[in-house]
């Protein structure tokens, strides 16, 4: 069902999609997000919204998606399990539609106690799973999760996270096949360096057809030092960061690394671009935002289509 957001036309007219993400501050200052709407503004065909990302607490998804449209940009808010009741999510929903939020991404949300208020309780009312159902039903239904009907229904186009390098591996598929039975338009995948892997992954999706059913974008984003590429490589739960990865970065004198990692990012994007099945890129810059324009004009994908 069509419901009209520039993500959602730019993928069905066959376009390969380029989102991006913006942290919110950790403050109410709203320049910090007039600033980094002005540096990806035009380069990416949507910007994802962060929902207090690690647990940690920032100025809220829903605010800044509607801070961006006003700003021109077309924002995909990011939804967790972790810090509300299905009551609460709906009624957020219902509010973030009613300003023309258009893309959603559910999420379960990274547990509280990794984050600066470890001793929150975490909700975790609904799974992603059951979240994804829910938003179908009151898109598609226009009934709340209780069987009640409404009279104007939120019209999102609804996305999910996959990881194609969690264990068990040879599950990742049939955990995405429930994302997308339950709804999901379009999945944003954990961040990709171990290229190979996921073209296996990719392989074992379109065996089962879930390439037809539903827009794959690949997640992708840039190193900034050894130190850091280091740390997903031994530190990060679910992330696989191949030892050639590090001895590339290692490879060039100290200044070079954040050029050589811009690089990097645009390398395996266009490698990405060739597996089949792969709908687009989601470049995940964290706190690195200006680096997305240059990613992109490397990898061939500016500039972005009109629709």
């Amino acid at each position: 069902m069509k419901v009209g957001s520039n993500l959602e036309k730019v993928l069905t007219s066959g376009y390969f999609a380029a989102t991006g993400e913006l942290g919110p501050p950790k403050s109410a200052d709203p320049g910090v997000i007039r600033h980094k709407a002005s540096l990806l503004k035009g380069y990416v065909d949507a910007v994802n919204i962060t929902d207090n990302q690690t647990a940690i607490v920032r100025m809220s998804s829903i605010s800044v998606g509607i801070m961006l449209l006003q700003l021109g940009l077309e924002p995909t808010i990011q939804m967790t399990c972790r810090d509300r009741n299905r009551l609460a999510i709906q009624s957020d929903l219902l509010g973030a539609a009613a300003h023309g939020v258009k893309n959603l991404l559910c999420l379960t949300g990274d547990h509280q106690r990794f984050g600066n208020h470890p001793t929150a309780r975490g909700v975790y009312d609904l799974d992603s799973i059951q979240l994804i159902q829910m938003v179908k039903t009151m898109r598609d239904e226009k009934k709340f999760a209780c069987g009640e009907e409404m009279d104007v229904e939120p019209r999102f186009f609804i996305g999910a996270a996959e990881n194609p390098f969690a264990d068990p591996f040879d599950y990742r598929p049939y955990r995405l096949a429930k994302k997308i039975a339950a709804g999901a338009d379009f999945i944003q995948t954990q961040l990709i360096y171990n290229v190979p892997k996921f073209k296996e992954f990719m392989k074992r999706v379109c065996d089962l057809g879930l390439h037809e059913k539903c827009y794959i974008l690949a997640g992708v984003g840039p190193i900034k030092s050894v130190g850091m590429a280091r740390y997903m490589q031994t530190s990060v739960p679910g992330m696989d960061v191949p030892e050639e990865i590090v001895a590339r970065l290692k490879g060039v004198p100290k200044d070079q690394v954040r050029k050589e990692g811009i690089k990097q990012c645009a390398d395996i994007i266009s490698e990405i671009r060739e597996i089949p099945g792969v709908a687009g890129v989601h470049v995940m810059a964290i706190e690195w935002e200006e680096a997305v324009p240059e990613i992109l004009e490397l990898a061939g994908l500016l500039p972005r289509p009109k629709v």
